[in-house]
């Protein structure tokens, strides 16, 4: 049953300022906040296997693909390990909210460390993100999920526009500090990440007294909700624990080939794919670009303007933090069309420009997806699963067709952009499957004692998956020379679709022991 205006008000208080599209305004707080901390993360995440592998004399470190891809999947795995420890400490002490606002504030110290580009502050920067991360990612993941009822049948539809939101701050974030520090300086592409990130902790700090009494610290409040019947049933949170653990583990399959997506996909980007573009192929790009890069940020305005409506009169200081930084969005945005439309004939695509396709497709489909599963139109989440893993494997089956041509052992090539914008459509559309409605199901499913906790290993997942996403894609050099870097993606695709194949036939089990959870 959908919570009701009445029970949402009574959770949220004095705080509660209505509704927007359908949902209640702090989802969207929360939207704009993911946003600002996904543009730090996947802003620096454009950029750094690009940086460690550019020669010296281009400003990077000079190291080989195989290192450099190693330490991303080190860096990506911590940031996916620390979300347990975070949780558990807000279950027990710290309350989400306040978890929140102390990751946010630890990022944005680790991302002005890494702007100094020395080799200390450097690493020290991503320790100081991978302690944020742990802080911040399961807890706002909670917070969306105390607007609801435990059982809310617009869950899911609430994760896909939360969502939304993640995709819109890496769509924003590859495209300005991939574009600023392949072009400007590394430096500056790294620091521009720290200064969204500030924004997003303060229009949450200012903001939280949206959410009344969700997120608070564990002592000051008890959750009536802890002392529903069927929490009480061992054999009920057994089994939806369970769920949990299953769904988790083959997310790590999903996640270990998406991943692909900042490391060997972003050295096929550079290396493999024919990104100087001259005469008309330069100006339809010019063009296109300027469309998709317009197009969402009027989406994301739209939104805000909406927000601002319901909560300007209240939160207006918060407001105010949020239509600035937003504002710099734009500046930067139209600088840099205007800086490409002037710079002659040819355009040379920057390799992390392709990043943004990832984010443009979710942005784009997003609604679409938050519609369908609030219609009749929805698969139990183990169905949808599946048909995400075999999505993400077309999508490698597509880029494995492009690189045929490519000789074994080969280190540059020319192929179309096309292979690349076609893997990561089919990528995205698998993304909305398995993401956003992972996230709903552990909310729906997880005890409410345990909620941030159990976020945490679900995260803790992703851990797995990246630590397997760089070290798989360390061997892309090995994998080409001696078979082909074909045959490397076809890996790829073998596995995510069997691994979709085998939830399938689990779907079944697993409807059985989710006790009504739908």
């Amino acid at each position: 049953m959908s919570t009701s205006t009445n029970d949402l008000n009574n959770k949220l208080g004095a705080g509660a300022t209505g509704t927007v599209l359908d949902h209640p305004a702090g989802l969207f707080i929360l939207f704009f906040t993911e946003m600002w901390e996904r543009f730090s993360f996947y802003g620096m995440r454009a950029l750094l296997v690009l940086f460690l592998v550019s020669e010296m004399t281009a400003g990077g470190w000079g190291w080989s693909r195989e290192e450099a891809l190693k330490l991303y999947g080190i860096y990506t795995g911590l940031v996916y390990g620390t979300p347990i420890i975070g949780g558990w400490l807000a279950d027990k002490f710290l309350g989400a909210r306040f978890s929140v606002v102390l990751g946010a504030l630890i990022m944005t110290l680790g991302h002005a460390s890494m702007a100094m580009e020395t080799h200390f502050f450097f690493y020290l920067g991503l320790g100081l993100m991978v302690v944020g991360n742990g802080f911040f990612k399961p807890n706002i993941s909670t917070i969306v999920g105390g607007l609801y009822d435990k059982g809310s049948d617009k869950k899911d539809s609430a994760y896909t526009i939360f969502y939304m939101g993640v995709n819109s701050g890496a769509f924003l974030g590859i495209m300005l500090c991939g574009y600023i520090g392949e072009k400007v300086g590394w430096n500056w592409g790294f620091g521009l990440a720290g200064i969204f990130m500030f924004v997003g902790m303060m229009q949450f700090y200012l903001a939280q007294g949206i959410f009344g009494n969700i997120g608070v610290k564990p002592k000051d409040v008890v959750d009536e909700k802890a002392n529903d019947d069927e929490e009480k049933d061992p054999v009920i949170i057994r089994d939806r624990i369970l769920v949990i653990s299953v769904l988790a583990f083959f997310t790590i399959f999903f996640w270990f080939a998406f991943e692909q997506a900042g490391g060997s996909m972003t050295i096929f980007a550079k290396d493999y794919t024919q990104r100087l573009l001259t005469g008309t192929t330069a100006t339809i790009f010019t063009i296109s670009n300027l469309i998709l890069t317009i197009g969402p940020l009027i989406i994301i305005t739209w939104v805000l303007i909406l927000l601002f409506k319901q909560t300007f009169k209240k939160y207006a200081l918060s407001n105010i933090i949020l239509g600035s930084g937003f504002a710099l969005i734009w500046a930067l945005t139209l600088w840099m069309l205007f800086r490409d439309f002037t710079s002659g004939d040819s355009v040379e695509v920057p390799a992390s420009w392709f990043g943004i396709l990832n984010s443009f497709f979710i942005i784009a489909f997003a609604p679409l997806f938050s519609k369908m599963w609030a219609s009749k139109y929805n698969p139990s989440g183990p169905v949808k699963f599946a048909i995400g893993l075999v999505l993400v494997g077309v999508g490698f089956a597509f880029l494995a067709y492009g690189a045929s041509g490519i000789t074994s052992g080969a280190q540059t090539a020319a192929v179309s952009m096309w292979w690349l914008i076609i893997a990561y459509w089919f990528h995205t559309m698998g993304e909305l499957c398995v993401s956003p409605v992972g996230l709903s199901y552990v909310s729906k499913l997880a005890p409410v004692k345990l909620m941030s906790m159990m976020f945490g290993i679900w995260f803790l997942a992703n851990l797995v998956a990246n630590l397997l996403a760089g070290y798989s894609g360390s061997y892309i050099d090995k994998i080409a020379e001696e078979y082909s870097l074909s045959t490397f993606f076809l890996l790829f695709t073998a596995v995510t679709v069997g691994a979709g194949i085998v939830m399938l036939m689990l779907n079944p089990f697993l409807k059985k022991r989710m006790h009504g959870i739908h």
